[in-house]
């Protein structure tokens, strides 16, 4: 018996876990407005997309997690950073599948796509603006291209231009590798806490400077397409009890999933198997 090699490629073989379907709120005629948007400029804001209470809960349980300054200048030797968040703490979640975004991502990245990174980011009063880059730069691949990347930034905090608010270069995603961004090219994201700019991987971008007496707190997720290595190992990072704790979505994003027809199989089977040992 013959077979289709390209229909085998993009066929879901598995039984048990098969792929999760999108859920009917990640389709609107918003989220189309604000890919058009997405595409034309290369990012996109989206304004008060969580209540302010969600950001007071999210900066509370998050603030005690927080100890460390950046290492270096890119870092951000004033800013506060938190790695493995997911390890550390479920507030952060609601961000990184909420179906705004993923609706967004489902028009952007072939089913399947997976969360890259998380982390959470305090510049303190006095930081410098961080060094103009994008965040996809890693794969290797010469530009102009498509986004292999994509990436939120929430405003938990509201977003100033005085308090170190993200900064944009609009419209640079379509650039080539001749070109680097500079300071005087770019907007910054004003919003109020709450809000999202959700950028693509080949964007430019920074983080602002913080010329205020007050820190600016806010949550990143970064995403890829599937067949990209994250940037974050969760399957080393996240214990199995933790993978436990998540939702499907959650699960699905760090990596127990299945990109057809068998990336990120387990023992030959659909790594969701092993979370039934113990």
């Amino acid at each position: 018996m013959r077979y289709d090699i390209h229909e085998y490629n993009n066929q879901d073989h598995a039984n048990t876990y098969q792929r999760l379907a999108p859920s009917s709120d990640r389709t609107s005629i918003q989220i189309d407005k604000d890919f058009e948007t997405l595409m034309r400029d290369g990012y996109v804001i989206i304004k008060e997309l969580i209540s302010r209470n969600d950001c007071d809960r999210i900066k509370s349980e998050c603030l005690q997690l927080l100890n460390k300054t950046g290492r270096n200048a890119f870092e951000g030797l004033k800013t506060q950073r938190l790695y493995n968040v997911l390890s550390k703490t479920r507030a952060t979640d609601m961000l990184a599948e909420h179906p705004r975004i993923l609706g967004l991502m489902d028009k952007l990245f072939k089913p399947g796509f997976l969360l890259s990174q998380s982390q959470v980011i305090n510049i303190l009063p006095g930081e410098e603006p961080q060094g103009l880059h994008t965040d996809d730069a890693f794969y290797r691949i010469p530009r102009p291209r498509q986004p292999l990347g994509a990436a939120t930034i929430w405003a938990i905090d509201e977003f100033t231009e005085e308090n170190g608010a993200t900064v944009i270069v609009p419209k640079s995603q379509h650039w080539d590798d001749q070109r680097i961004a500079t300071h005087s090219e770019t907007l910054p994201a004003v919003m109020p806490a709450g809000s999202v700019v959700f950028f693509l991987g080949t964007t430019w971008h920074g983080g602002g400077k913080n010329t205020t007496s007050n820190p600016r707190f806010a949550v990143t997720q970064q995403y890829c397409e599937a067949y990209m290595r994250q940037q974050e190992n969760y399957l080393l990072e996240l214990s199995k009890e933790t993978v436990r704790s998540m939702s499907p979505t959650m699960q699905a994003l760090v990596g127990y999933s299945i990109f057809p027809p068998f990336m990120g199989m387990v023992e030959g089977m659909h790594p969701l198997r092993t979370l039934e040992e113990n």
